[in-house]
């Protein structure tokens, strides 16, 4: 795995099935987010990863601090700072992002992401009018549940790193005319000049 020097300490990511054989203790849902998340939707290994992101919604991070009893789990409450998440702490609404590793001296291995939701709903942290049932906002392939790849695009729709380019011109063919047309939608409720619009299938 790359080594990334970061201003709280080395990064140097686990593997994913480390990752999720710890993750299969968590009693409450949660599932593989980020850009391995649009690989299992591919099929395919296409490009390589620096991180491994596990998402989860915020009503369980209890569950979730619980499970990690014993690493070194840190929070980012603001963006630009990280510190120490305590047991039975309830983060505040402005934390989202979870950087975890074995002790203090060790590498950060993964990062849980918190997702917002409405009852029986999934809600983008970032524009509210975009929802959608929780029931469908995974897909299930050998056991193992992934952030459906259209959510996905939405979230990395923020940046467009070069990375994030290579996963939507990799991914957009491969979307179902449904999820082309929820991906389109949400994107033009919150970035209607998106310069991913509007979507093009690729030949």
């Amino acid at each position: 795995m790359t080594r990334i020097d970061t201003p709280w300490g080395p990064w140097e990511a686990a593997a994913l099935d480390e990752v999720v054989t710890l993750m299969r203790g968590l009693e409450a849902p949660w599932w593989v987010a980020g850009g391995h998340a649009l690989e299992l939707a591919v099929g395919r290994p296409y490009r390589g990863h620096d991180d491994v992101d596990i998402a989860l919604l915020r009503r369980d991070q209890l569950a979730a601090r619980r499970l990690l009893t014993g690493w070194d789990v840190h929070a980012a409450v603001r963006p630009g700072t990280l510190r120490p998440w305590p047991p039975d702490e309830l983060l505040p609404a402005t934390a989202h992002d979870i950087w975890v590793r074995e002790d203090p001296d060790a590498p950060w291995r993964f990062q849980l992401m918190l997702d917002e939701s409405a009852g029986d709903e999934w809600t983008y942290r970032r524009d509210t009018r975009v929802r959608r049932p929780l029931s469908t906002l995974t897909i299930e392939r050998n056991g193992l549940h992934h952030l459906t790849p259209e959510v996905q695009l939405l979230y990395k729709s923020q940046g467009i790193r070069p990375k994030d380019e290579t996963d939507f011109a990799t991914v957009l063919p491969l979307l179902t005319e449904a999820q082309r047309r929820w991906l389109e939608t949400a994107l033009k409720t919150v970035h209607p000049t998106h310069p991913w619009l509007p979507l093009r299938r690729t030949p």
